[in-house]
């Protein structure tokens, strides 16, 4: 199928369809001015230290790994970062009264800043905008603890109990919550069409939704930048722009996509 073929193909799915889930990595918010991990400008390429502090083992055992994970947090683009049309596409598929559930590998929460209703959205990595303290459990809001260190603390401790505290986000070598994963393969396996956009599907069990919701009998559509480990699933592989693809399947008004090469 040429371009237009594909797009028309899958935007009659949308049409079609009324249990469609969405599932989402760092590709959708690079258009937000958040950088992925794995691509060719991507955090972890630029910078293979971050991918330390982001190791659990690693950030509880060393102060300076902390501390230079608070210096990141300070400036992380998240903070800057607004909805693009990519998010705005999904707000709109669920005005349309058309979206299942969002699940998502970010951390952002741009979905739900762009008008996701926060009970859709699924979020199997957390969230940056939490502090938990890795003794007690207590979570709180982010800002307070930035503001601390702004204030001078390097490392600042629960005010609770004292222990360490971190972003309530997954690091390597944390455990998933299982009732999140448990609740995101659930809905993969209600769904009638999956949207897997933004991200490679290397990471599992999450990308395991995408052959899940394939043998329940959805339809699935890949909308990534680069070739995805699912790509042989899919029932359609659109290339291309995130923020022109998603909005024109999706049916939201706006600038018409550019060519790609989907399949």
């Amino acid at each position: 199928m040429d371009n237009a073929e594909a797009l028309a193909t899958v935007a009659g799915w949308v049409d079609a369809a009324t249990r469609v889930v969405a599932l989402t990595g760092a590709g959708i918010s690079t258009d937000s001015g958040i950088p992925d991990f794995r691509g060719p400008q991507g955090v972890w390429t630029r910078n293979p230290a971050a991918e330390k502090q982001s190791t659990l083992q690693n950030y509880l055992a060393d102060p300076e790994v902390r501390k230079a994970a608070w210096r990141g947090r300070l400036e992380h683009t998240a903070w800057q970062a607004r909805p693009n049309r990519g998010h705005q596409a999904l707000v709109h598929l669920e005005q349309r009264g058309k979206l299942h559930a969002l699940i998502t590998q970010n951390v952002d929460e741009l979905h739900q800043i762009a008008g996701n209703s926060p009970g859709k959205v699924i979020e199997v990595h957390g969230t940056i905008r939490r502090v938990m303290c890795w003794r007690c459990g207590e979570r709180t809001p982010m800002p307070q603890a930035l503001e601390r260190v702004r204030a001078g603390e390097a490392d600042p401790a629960c005010l609770r109990c004292g222990g360490i505290l971190k972003s309530d986000t997954i690091s390597f070598g944390q455990a998933l919550v299982p009732e999140v994963i448990d609740r995101a393969l659930a809905v993969a396996g209600e769904a009638d069409l999956l949207l897997a956009v933004g991200s490679t599907l290397q990471v599992y069990p999450v990308a395991g939704a995408v052959p899940l919701a394939s043998r329940a009998g959805a339809k699935v559509v890949i909308i990534n930048a680069q070739a995805t480990a699912m790509d042989e699933v899919a029932d359609a592989v659109l290339r291309g722009p995130i923020g022109e693809l998603l909005p024109a399947i999706c049916g939201l008004p706006g600038p018409a996509p550019a060519a790609g090469a989907p399949s």
